[in-house]
């Protein structure tokens, strides 16, 4: 059980629990939303009997009514089990928390007839207990939703990095038109082109004759430095924003030789660099295309 990462997100109503769950999804949690209290030690043991479940968030809040009440008993549960937890509490100060209310127009789950400012109070000692449990508290008065997307991965993700980073290259054809799902595009009919070799004409990137072709031009040499040493350099920028999967398009005209073996190339390096890469060669099999 203890190998388990389970974290239980808590706090105040407004203070950003929403975001910060779903920050811990995209870094590969397994994440609940409102789970009652009474389901908790019966929840962590179904977690701890699955190998795919070593990374778990969930949020329990006043949202869960008369229920929340019975979450320090399901605590003491846990750690009867021997379970392993961590509780991340979100607050914010009292302005803030009246601002957001009124600036989304919703309605205070303990004031859903009153002042909003009397529902924060409520809940702020309702909470007051689990406050004092918190193995971790972040106060969101004034932090951007990035901000406290990098202080979660810092705590929760900052052994695993860019690996929580799905990257997708796609090879294609610009006579088949563009994928549609892809983040950058890069074209590379620049390079030197096989079709015009009869013996390469109709063999693909995947054959090492055709990548030898095209990699013993020097333009194709700088080219690939200087590429992959671009998509090193943003890639840990993507991931600070908030990027969980990246596609990079790679074409050329039929998708056959040149977008190939450049997402190819990348592919083997980014891999070595520790992430976790899909290929697709989208238009390989496509018959009549052309001059790739």
């Amino acid at each position: 059980m203890a190998n388990t990462n389970f974290v239980i997100i808590t706090g105040l109503s407004g203070a950003g629990k929403s975001r910060a769950i779903q920050s811990l999804e995209d870094m590969g949690f397994f994440c609940v939303d409102n789970l009652p209290p009474s389901l908790l030690p019966q929840f962590a043991e179904m977690c701890s009997q699955s190998d795919q479940l070593r990374r778990v968030a969930l949020v329990m809040d006043i949202r869960g009514g008369e229920f929340f009440d019975e979450i320090s008993t399901a605590l003491r549960t846990l750690e009867e089990m021997g379970f392993i937890y961590h509780i991340l509490f979100l607050e914010a100060s009292e302005e803030t928390l009246v601002r957001r209310f009124k600036e989304t127009r919703r309605r205070h789950p303990l004031a859903p007839h009153g002042r909003i400012l009397e529902g924060i109070r409520e809940e702020r000692k309702m909470l007051d207990e689990l406050r004092g449990r918190a193995h971790r508290i972040i106060d969101t008065s004034d932090i951007s939703p990035q901000r406290l997307r990098e202080e979660l991965q810092q705590v929760f993700d900052s052994d695993e990095g860019l690996a929580r980073l799905i990257i997708g290259i796609v090879s294609f054809g610009y006579k088949h038109g563009l994928p549609l799902d892809a983040d950058l595009v890069f074209d590379v009919r620049f390079l030197p082109n096989p079709f015009y070799v009869d013996s390469l004409r109709e063999k693909p990137g995947t054959e090492a004759e055709v990548e030898q072709y095209i990699m013993k031009w020097p333009l194709s040499q700088r080219f690939m430095r200087r590429f992959i040493g671009f998509i090193e350099f943003i890639l840990p920028n993507f991931l600070t924003e908030g990027k969980s999967q990246l596609t990079i398009a790679i074409g050329c005209t039929g998708g056959l030789h040149r977008s190939v073996v450049v997402a190819n190339r990348l592919a083997s390096r980014l891999r070595e660099g520790g992430h976790t890469v899909i290929v697709e060669h989208r238009d390989v099999g496509k018959a009549g295309t052309g001059a790739s």
